[in-house]
């Protein structure tokens, strides 16, 4: 089975062809309209970006896509789910205030915002998926409940997951705190020998999970959840991640975007934002240089066929030498290895497969 992927480029030398009405060819090559039905609340899934963070797509494309759906008689609302980590974005309050910052305010974007698993992230359901790390996965009650979905997604770099898309959007995207906690629960964070006893990792963590020992960090795993605060607090960069387990977190995060979109058949639909092609998530308060040229805009009703095309276009790049790649440069080289030679992203594209979410065989169709 192969699974059409439509992309356009950013070339542009007329009005016709600038990428506000490349999104919109976009949503009608991909038959997106006949995803929704009349009256369908529609849950347009982002990333409103950390406060700090500039790479998260453009409002004006997201516009787009919303008016082509109030065109198809939906109601589109745009949303996402509260952080794990005690960012910006931990509670529905400060959440929205970021992204109305941030550009997604209702005049500019012309929908409502809904975080969807409510003020403090005890609106979740429970899906059940049996699969081979969960037997049921928790996603936000609003995502649950809408009647469609489209899921708009920067493809860009990611620390643990080697590259974050449409998949990853799905995963963490669309869970409670207490579903990324469970993705998360393999991961913790280790002390290691070069911890010194600082303290600052103790004074970062926001459950209070951990505590100096004999002058050095130690972590009680029974509280600690998972946000990483400690790790990016660390001078030292004494706190690590075990990275042996990365595979089966990216497994772990497969099953639960699995379990996103269980309710939904034929009724979801995904576009990739291949610019600014960053190194981290949007979920960090910074964004670093590109690691590769924009490339492109990509649509699908298959996030697998869609990470895997993403994945593709930007390891055929040449790589910008200026950036944190320390390796892979060249056209053909995994670009994301390059940055995180200790992950490997595909593990989402095959486990995605294996388990149905979609397939990695795709077809390339250009719109221009």
């Amino acid at each position: 089975m192969v699974s059409k992927v439509y992309f356009t480029d950013f070339k542009s030398r007329k009005s016709a062809d600038n990428k506000i009405n490349k999104v919109k060819r976009l949503f009608d090559a991909a038959g997106f309209g006949g995803l929704v039905e009349g009256d369908d609340l529609t849950a347009v899934k982002l990333h409103f970006g950390e406060e700090g963070n500039d790479s998260y797509i453009n409002p004006v494309f997201v516009r787009q896509v919303v008016d082509k759906l109030v065109e198809n008689k939906a109601q589109p609302f745009l949303t996402d789910t509260n952080t794990l980590y005690y960012g910006k974005r931990h509670e529905s309050v400060n959440h929205i205030k970021t992204a109305v910052l941030h550009g997604f305010d209702y005049a500019v974007v012309g929908a409502p915002i809904i975080i969807a698993d409510g003020l403090r992230g005890g609106n979740s359901q429970d899906v059940e998926v049996n699969l081979k790390h969960f037997k049921k996965v928790k996603i936000a009650g609003d995502i649950h409940g809408s009647d469609s979905m489209v899921v708009m997604s920067h493809f860009k770099g990611h620390g643990m997951s080697g590259f974050g898309g449409a998949i990853k959007n799905l995963a963490m995207g669309c869970a409670s705190p207490e579903g990324k906690l469970e993705q998360h629960s393999c991961v913790k964070p280790i002390v290691t020998e070069l911890c010194t006893g600082c303290g600052i990792c103790v004074d970062s963590c926001p459950v209070s999970a951990m505590a100096l020992e004999d002058s050095r960090s130690v972590i009680n795993y029974d509280e600690c959840i998972g946000c990483n605060n400690c790790a990016d607090a660390c001078p030292e960069t004494a706190v690590d991640l075990d990275w042996d387990k990365m595979g089966v977190f990216m497994e772990k995060m497969v099953e639960y975007a699995y379990g996103a979109v269980k309710n939904k058949k034929d009724k979801v639909g995904y576009i990739n934002f291949l610019m600014n092609v960053t190194p981290d998530c949007d979920c960090l308060p910074w964004s670093d240089r590109p690691i590769v040229p924009d490339i492109g805009i990509l649509a699908s009703k298959d996030p697998v066929a869609l990470d895997a095309a993403s994945y593709d276009l930007v390891n055929q790049q040449e790589g910008f030498k200026n950036s944190l790649l320390h390796r892979n440069c060249h056209a053909g080289e995994d670009k994301f290895k390059g940055v995180y030679d200790r992950v490997d992203g595909r593990v989402q594209i095959e486990y995605g497969e294996k388990i149905c979410l979609g397939t990695a065989d795709y077809d390339l169709v250009s719109i221009d």
